[in-house]
């Protein structure tokens, strides 16, 4: 593959371009002849995706366009935040309100900075997988002016919604995602069970010295969502014993899942603000709804969680130093918009959606009012999981390019056919 390496300097607040200033890094991938196709990935808070050569879905882009991975403010080489940055910035309340520039507004600002840097301020396309759909979203409301055309996969978040919404429907879903995994494996019922009961009876801390309490083993159920997270638990689950005490090997795979060393601090803090569109308080949404959901709290079978912070998150040792500043955004009062519904209504510009019917990470049915709204091409499939883009090798976005270049929605303008190779 053909790679260029891309630095940018934005301001850390937009609203005052002349205040401090912050680096954005890209890379560009594939033949500088074609059009560019921005990969916006999920998050928040991951760098985009290091290309090894092996990526189907990349592959099967570069026909089309030239690929610019952006990696997201904070995260890669895009001015990260880390416990030692985060720390230079000052006391919790500084850090809080650094924190609150680190969302999809911020991140779809740089991108039109950077598209009239490498574009000529010609419109590109864009491909957003889960909170990459987000930020097309916030895209749509921000600049659609940028946009000729873009693809979402398994990214369409509600709109007009709470995160108390949203949990309410993932909760449900998570709910579904354990039942499913249970008939599966039936076995895993009482190895579960046994688990929790020695972890209630006992101080188990994990290697990297946290306690491993049954929340956060019920934390596990974060693996469910994925093409193979069900088999993935199923095998950390086998033989999780050596003799009366919790094995090593367990306790070892129950870190590398679980602790937050290895992943980033910054999804973390920012995961329940993701939901916060000019809302109030969010005051630890996914930890005030569970209390709706008491099957969670049950000895047997033991419910497994998804993908939710909640206060005990920050008892991880690589997230102490984050948790006054997240704190502080559970509790902020405001919230600025991310998204613009009347614009939205208005959108012109031609997006085409992958809707996963059993999505554990992103409430289908939210995802279909906002396809709705917006006019969106729809392809609902129970073939792939929410990780599809990355699994499919090119089939989901080989579909999406098909279902674009196909009549669009009563009363929208259809889609240009991607060039072809």
């Amino acid at each position: 593959m053909r790679t260029t390496d891309h630095l940018f300097t934005v301001p850390l607040d937009h609203a005052d371009p002349g205040g401090a200033q912050i680096e954005v890094y890209a890379r560009e991938v594939g033949d500088p002849s074609l059009p560019w196709l921005l990969f916006l990935n999920g998050g928040p808070g991951f760098a985009s995706p290091r290309p090894l050569g092996d990526e189907g879905w990349l592959h099967t882009a570069l026909r089309r366009y030239r690929v610019l991975l952006l990696d997201q403010r904070g995260t890669g080489r895009s001015t990260p935040v880390t416990r030692r940055s985060l720390g230079a910035v000052g006391e919790p309340a500084a850090q809080a309100e650094y924190l609150t520039h680190f969302r999809a507004d911020s991140i779809v600002r740089d991108a039109e900075r950077i598209r009239r840097t490498l574009g000529d301020g010609v419109p590109w396309s864009v491909l957003g997988q889960s909170f990459g759909g987000f930020c097309i979203l916030a895209y749509l409301s921000t600049a659609p002016e940028g946009l000729r055309e873009a693809f979402v996969t398994g990214g369409l978040p509600g709109l007009g919604v709470t995160a108390d919404d949203v949990y309410r429907s993932l909760y449900t879903t998570v709910a579904a995602k354990n039942s499913a995994h249970y008939e599966r494996f039936p076995a895993d019922v009482d190895r579960a069970a046994a688990i929790a009961q020695h972890l209630r009876a006992n101080d188990v801390r994990l290697p990297n010295g946290r306690r491993l309490t049954v929340p956060v083993f019920q934390s596990l159920g974060n693996l469910l969502g994925a093409a193979t997270g069900s088999a993935r638990l199923h095998y950390l689950l086998e033989a999780p014993f050596d003799g009366a005490e919790l094995s090593d090997a367990f306790l070892w795979g129950v870190d590398r899942e679980v602790s937050w060393a290895a992943a980033s601090p910054l999804y973390a803090v920012l995961h329940e603000p993701t939901y916060a569109d000019g809302d109030g308080a969010l005051n630890w949404s996914a930890q005030r709804l569970r209390a709706e959901f008491p099957e969670f709290d049950a000895a047997e079978p033991l419910l497994f969680t998804g993908e939710m912070i909640f206060p005990w998150t920050y008892d991880d040792p690589a997230l102490e130093s984050f948790r006054a500043a997240g704190r502080l955004l559970a509790e902020r009062a405001g919230w600025s918009r991310l998204y613009d519904l009347d614009r939205l209504r208005a959108n012109e510009v031609p997006v085409t959606a992958a809707v996963y019917e059993n999505d554990m990470y992103v409430a289908r049915d939210l995802s279909l009012a906002t396809a709705d709204l917006i006019g969106a091409r729809v392809w609902r499939t129970a073939e792939y999981e929410h990780d599809g883009l990355r699994v499919s090798g090119g089939a989901v976005l080989d579909e999406l390019f098909t279902l674009a270049a196909g009549p669009a929605p009563a009363g929208r303008t259809p889609a240009a056919a991607p060039p072809a190779e």
